[in-house]
């Protein structure tokens, strides 16, 4: 029997214990309480392929502290002459319609061939509590966890059309990274999908079939914008309600307006689960970036879609200026109040702030 004097635990001299304290963590708090780096720091990093880094500068791309956005900016000015070669691809669809597990799937195989993908997934934000589940890695978790690709879930915010405010910012940076094929999944609200429309190259657009009335449940508008349907979840239903939806759907796509593109939508199958289909499905978007490369409406829609948000950021900023001013504050609550109580139309309250605003302006 051991002495109890004896010792249960012998230290062998010689080999070093390990410290009690993770040293990772702590050099991580270190960092995160020092200083910012610096915007040649963010896009050297970025430039190299950090993706830390770029998680990091995507953070003050969509911060709204002025000294964030002062570096975000200029990082942005960096990436820029590396941006512009990507494939940008945006993915919507009702809720439940399986777009997280396409991206995942399609994403998957891309990354298995050597491609770099990035996916800037943007999450509903509540109307009530502002905030946000930004749970869309756990959706694509082989996908996330390869180091060719990089998934950024982000909050809409109330923007709309369902995509985040700086989502054009984030993917100058992600194509400064190196990363070839960029998806933007929408929240999927059914309507005023134009923001993500005007910011991509091409528009998927995924649909159940056997969901009902296969055109009950889609806007006209939508289906104008759509590059490409894709019906999901085909191993959930039978060959009968596979064909009548791509019958119909096909059918009707033929009643819209021609594309500008040139480019006949057309209507594709797969499963993301079983991945039946999925290489067909990206065959079709290479023919499609083929067709409008060739045609000259790839560069064409670039230079349109620049000149498009120069004008949103420009009207973003100006409403800025209104809102930010104390003195504006303080006339637009003034007025807010005589408008609730009939006091003065909406109309003519909005003339007069605005006549305060134009003002002050000139005044300074």
């Amino acid at each position: 029997m051991m002495d109890k004097k004896e010792e249960k635990l012998k230290i062998i001299e010689g080999v070093e214990q390990p410290s009690s304290i993770n040293t990772r963590i702590l050099r991580g708090i270190k960092k995160s309480t020092g200083r910012l780096l610096t915007a040649e720091e963010y896009f050297q990093g970025i430039k190299s392929g950090n993706r830390t880094l770029l998680a990091k500068a995507i953070t003050l791309i969509e911060s709204n502290r002025p000294e964030h956005q002062e570096i975000a900016s200029q990082i942005i000015e960096r990436c820029l002459p590396l941006s512009g070669k990507s494939k940008r691809i945006g993915v919507t669809g009702v809720p439940g319609v399986g777009k997280s597990t396409f991206i995942e799937s399609l994403g998957s195989s891309l990354v298995d061939q050597g491609m770099k993908v990035a996916v800037l997934a943007v999450d509903p934000s509540s109307n009530r509590s502002k905030g946000s589940i930004l749970g869309d890695k756990t959706r694509m978790p082989v996908l996330s966890a390869h180091p060719n690709a990089f998934v950024r879930p982000s909050p809409s915010s109330g923007t709309l059309g369902g995509v985040a405010r700086k989502s054009r910012e984030t993917m100058i940076a992600c194509e400064a990274a190196g990363y070839e094929v960029i998806f933007i999944e929408t929240v999927g609200v059914g309507q005023s999908e134009t923001t993500v429309h005007s910011m991509v190259d091409m528009f998927l657009l995924l649909m159940l079939p056997g969901a009902g009335d296969e055109l009950q449940g889609i806007k006209r508008g939508i289906m104008e914008l759509a590059d490409m349907i894709i019906l999901n979840k085909v191993d959930e239903s039978s060959e009968i309600i596979i064909n009548r939806a791509k019958t119909d759907y096909t059918n009707a796509l033929h009643l819209l307006p021609p594309s500008d593109s040139g480019w006949i939508p057309l209507v594709c199958q797969c499963s993301s689960v079983t991945g039946k289909g999925i290489e067909l499905v990206w065959e079709k978007i290479s023919e499609y970036f083929s067709f409008i490369t060739g045609n000259g409406y790839f560069d064409k829609n670039r230079e349109q879609q620049a000149s498009f948000w120069f004008l949103e950021t420009l009207n973003d900023e100006i409403k800025k200026m209104l809102y930010s001013s104390p003195e504006m504050k303080k006339i637009i609550q003034e007025y807010h109040k005589k408008v609730s109580v009939n006091k003065i139309s909406p109309f003519e309250a909005a003339q007069t702030v605005l006549k305060f605003f134009r003002e002050k302006i000139y005044h300074e």
